[in-house]
């Protein structure tokens, strides 16, 4: 398994998750469950993916200005999850808060694979590709 394939897993938990949430209602178990488990993978799969995908391609020019960015994206859904985590599940605007997340998200999980995944694919070899898979994944099993 390469570092893509390995990614890519995780981005259609990301993907479920937030599709799911978007379809709540109101300050429910199911609402509070679903929110509860996104905030985890989008945190477990943040890190992961900073330390065994992006900071490597922070080294390399080619990739160094999107993996920045992308890092960056991180840090604007973390800032939303917060606002979400402050503002009680009922109110009108936490639903737009989360179809924003939604927005930020599969705008990040594009553009990192149709965009930075070509990229990375011309500056990591085989090997590092296999092995930041290996590392990424071991990081994901420990946490989640």
């Amino acid at each position: 398994m390469t570092i893509f394939e390995a990614l890519r897993q995780e981005h259609e938990i990301q993907r479920n998750l937030i599709d799911k949430l978007i379809k709540t209602e109101g300050k429910t178990e199911e609402r509070k469950k679903i929110f509860e488990d996104l905030k985890h993978e989008l945190k477990i799969h943040e890190d992961a993916e900073e330390r065994h995908f992006y900071i490597p391609l922070m080294k390399k020019d080619m990739t160094q200005e999107k993996a920045r960015h992308s890092v960056a994206e991180h840090h604007e859904m973390d800032e939303l999850v917060e606002e979400m985590e402050d503002t009680e599940m009922d109110a009108s605007n936490w639903l737009k808060l989360a179809k924003d997340l939604e927005h930020q998200l599969i705008h990040h999980l594009e553009e990192e694979e149709h965009e930075i995944f070509q990229l990375a694919g011309k500056v990591l070899t085989e090997k590092q590709k296999t092995d930041l898979a290996s590392d990424y994944n071991k990081e994901i099993r420990k946490n989640r």
